[in-house]
């Protein structure tokens, strides 16, 4: 019997898997639609399971490739879900800041996390909607920072449709 071809190299020097996770409806499929795709819409469907996107970027002279997985985030689908918390190299716990009650499940989220995910997997809190009119906010980014910092991890907000029409990008 012939020995199988030799493997073509591949077209990335890292592979990286990322996950999004949080409450449904806080925006998580919306951020990787405009960060694989470079598109924003409108339309709110629900994931059903789980998606994924990937996107190749170049930093420091090596192309990595992203590999990106947005889960849903209704508590029906949280089984499924858990077995993609293995092989994760980085999870990024998203909240909308306008919605007090997805942030408090940050709390769930990161406990899932711990059961789940490997013990070293880079974690990162995400505030989506931030560019929300200020009257509709329900979380401060200074209680976002605090829990970010309660937890050692790294802590960001994001803007959602507004800012982005407004700088031209959708």
């Amino acid at each position: 019997m012939a020995a199988p071809p030799p493997r073509a190299r591949a077209d990335y020097d890292y592979l990286i898997k990322l996950l999004l996770i949080g409450d449904s409806g806080v925006g998580k499929s919306c951020l990787l639609l405009r960060f694989s795709d470079g598109s924003f819409t409108t339309s709110f469907i629900t994931t059903i399971g789980i998606d994924f996107k990937i996107r190749t970027i170049e930093l420091d002279g090596k192309r990595i490739k992203l590999q990106i997985w947005d889960t849903a985030g209704q508590e029906r689908f949280r089984t499924i879900t858990t077995a993609y918390y293995r092989g994760a190299m980085g999870i990024l716990l998203v909240y909308d800041v306008t919605d007090e009650s997805s942030f408090n499940n940050i709390r769930n989220w990161i406990r899932n996390i711990e059961q789940h995910a490997s013990d070293n997997v880079n974690k990162i809190l995400v505030g989506n909607k931030a560019d929300m009119d200020e009257s509709k906010r329900a979380v401060p980014t200074s209680k976002g920072q605090a829990l970010a910092d309660e937890y050692g991890i790294k802590f960001f907000e994001t803007v959602s449709y507004l800012l982005l029409m407004f700088y031209g990008f959708v």
